[in-house]
């Protein structure tokens, strides 16, 4: 099984052809179709990408991903390919063009190999909210997998491609890296381009990873991240990365996350040994107050369901994808449409998010929540004027098990420890951290200031020898 890009390199020394590679994996995802993470299986297309880089290869001008298999989640565009954020609403249409960071990753030889199924609109902790029909955890078929890119975290951990693109709007990306056991990378707001993503909440949304390795995540990081003239809010700094430390590190913990009444007491119980074990190194831990923890939640919530309720406007029978094909003029249309297009979730958000932009509650919701949103955001900046990186659990528990949260509050508060970098722009990760006494496991989150990925990649890979 090849479970890294590391390992595609060294079966390529070897002898091995990409074609093999690709033939490899594919039959990969056959025996292991009972998980539904493909929506889609580009078979034909990967093959016959396979066929060119051997010859790119044969004649020295393969990229650094020749022979490298992705995954991308189900809401990224890849032109001349359906994409439909696992929602009915989409379901015939087919992308105009690529989305900016996987044309990068094509760029450098990468071989695509099919769509991965997500939460609809990538709307949901658990990927069971998927018109294709939920995810299924590969450490244990009765649980779920975590969401929103579920099937992203099953493919990379199951061995179903080398590595996997995903979205994170508040924790979709190392929610389920943390129930499956990966590498999950959420870069700093504005580093990757969302050229080609489906929006969710636009000033949230962020494109990231899922690797078997962190080498990969920050080789996959490398390829995506820069500016993108087609992405306005992407940053012109500097792509840094290093495995490295330069410097001894001040860590920090926020009280109330590692106190917060929910955590499951093996992973309070892990998490307090390692900062034992790095205080007992002579690591300088620092334990931080955090007043607004009970905010963030609503805070999350108020404003992605508005933005959502605006960005989904587009999809109205009209203009692409899905239309009722009973209903009778323009006002008819549209609800017929949306009505059966939408699944139960969607519509819930957008219709929260369409009451707290009303007239009469505006001021309410929206505007206290962005006064909420900056409060959070300069709290976060003072913590990282003490400490170089946060050490946070990633997720409360381990996965539960298919249909077990029916309580949509408590499906929310599946993403509290994840929600805070989205809402603040901040890169994070999480790292695999361990497995419970029902071996399924559980991840480790690192946050850093703002663009500072270098910095979180170096103390990722310090901190795994610690957590090993």
């Amino acid at each position: 099984m090849l479970l890294s890009i590391r390992d595609i390199r060294l079966a390529l020394s070897k002898g091995t052809t990409v074609v093999e590679i690709v033939q490899g994996y594919l039959q990969a995802i056959e025996n292991q179709s009972s998980l539904n993470a493909f929506v889609e299986v580009f078979e034909e297309g990967a093959l016959a990408e396979a066929h060119r880089i051997q010859n790119k290869i044969s004649q020295g001008t393969a990229g650094r991903l020749a022979g490298v298999v992705i995954g991308i989640k189900d809401n990224l565009c890849f032109q001349g390919h359906k994409v439909s954020a696992a929602s009915k609403i989409l379901e015939p249409f087919e992308a105009l063009f690529t989305a900016t960071a996987l044309n990068r990753l094509l760029e450098e030889d990468a071989i695509v190999i099919g769509r991965l199924n997500c939460d609809e609109f990538a709307m949901g902790s658990s990927n069971e909210k998927s018109c294709y029909g939920p995810v299924l955890n590969n450490h244990d078929h009765t649980y779920v997998p975590g969401g929103s890119s579920g099937g992203s975290a099953v493919a990379v951990s199951a061995g179903l491609c080398t590595a996997a693109l995903g979205s994170d709007t508040g924790g979709s990306i190392r929610q389920p890296a943390s129930w499956t056991g990966t590498f999950g990378l959420k870069p700093s707001y504005g580093r990757i381009s969302r050229s080609g993503l489906l929006a969710y909440a636009s000033s949230f949304d962020q494109i990231g990873t899922f690797s078997n390795n962190l080498e990969d995540a920050i080789c996959l990081y490398e390829i995506m991240a820069g500016c993108d003239p087609l992405d306005a809010t992407t940053t012109t700094m500097p792509v840094e990365t290093s495995l490295e430390l330069n410097r001894p590190l001040t860590l920090g913990i926020l009280s109330e996350y590692i106190h917060h009444e929910g955590i499951d007491p093996y992973i309070k119980h892990k998490l307090e040994g390692l900062l034992t074990t790095l205080v007992e190194a002579g690591v300088t831990v620092k334990t931080l107050d955090f007043p607004y923890m009970d905010y963030i939640v609503p805070a999350y919530y108020v404003l992605t369901t508005a933005e959502a309720s605006s960005n989904l406007a587009r999809y109205d029978g009209v203009h692409y994808g899905f239309r009722s094909t009973d209903a009778e003029g323009v006002d008819e249309t549209y609800i017929k449409t949306r009505t059966a297009g939408f699944g139960e979730e969607v519509k819930r958000r957008i219709i929260t998010g369409t009451f707290v932009l009303s007239n009469e509650y505006y001021d309410t919701y929206y505007t206290k929540a962005q006064k909420v949103r900056r409060l959070l955001q300069e709290k976060t900046k003072a913590f990282f004027e003490e400490v170089d990186c946060l050490i946070l659990p990633t997720t409360p528990t381990t996965a539960f098990k298919l249909g077990e949260v029916k309580d949509p509050i408590q499906m929310y508060l599946q993403d509290i420890f994840t929600v805070h970098a989205n809402l603040t722009g901040n890169p994070a990760i999480s790292i695999p951290f361990g497995m419970n006494e029902h071996n399924l496991p559980f991840g480790l989150q690192l946050m850093t200031k703002q663009f500072d990925e270098k910095t979180l990649f170096s103390t990722a890979n310090w901190l795994n020898s610690y957590v090993q």
